[in-house]
């Protein structure tokens, strides 16, 4: 068996495999589960994919503080939605991202 560099045809089906493989998400939960190494807090948050539902909920979320915090302006409420804001932007931001990929 030789060690080289693969043909052209060979290397497009490799591609091929390769980018059916990223994009299932079934397998790629499964090879998560199998690391267990504990990974910085960095990478985990990078590597957040946030499911549609879990973004409308948190835009609720946001909506309704920063509306209560407008009409009562109580610190907690404010302070509840100055933490829940900044979480709300990177997972609507990380949904996009994940729609708009090839």
């Amino acid at each position: 068996m030789t060690t080289g560099p693969l043909r052209d045809d060979e290397q497009h089906i490799l591609d091929e495999l390769e980018r059916v493989l990223r994009r299932d998400r079934r397998l790629d939960r499964r090879m998560r589960a199998l690391d267990r190494r504990p990974r910085p807090v960095v990478a985990r948050v990078a590597r957040y994919r946030p499911h549609p539902w879990t973004v409308a909920l948190l835009l609720v979320a946001s909506v309704a503080l920063m509306a209560a915090g407008i009409a009562t302006s109580e610190p907690v409420v404010i302070w509840s939605f100055a933490a829940v804001w900044p979480v709300t932007l990177y997972a609507v931001f990380r949904l996009l991202c994940r729609w708009t990929e090839p």
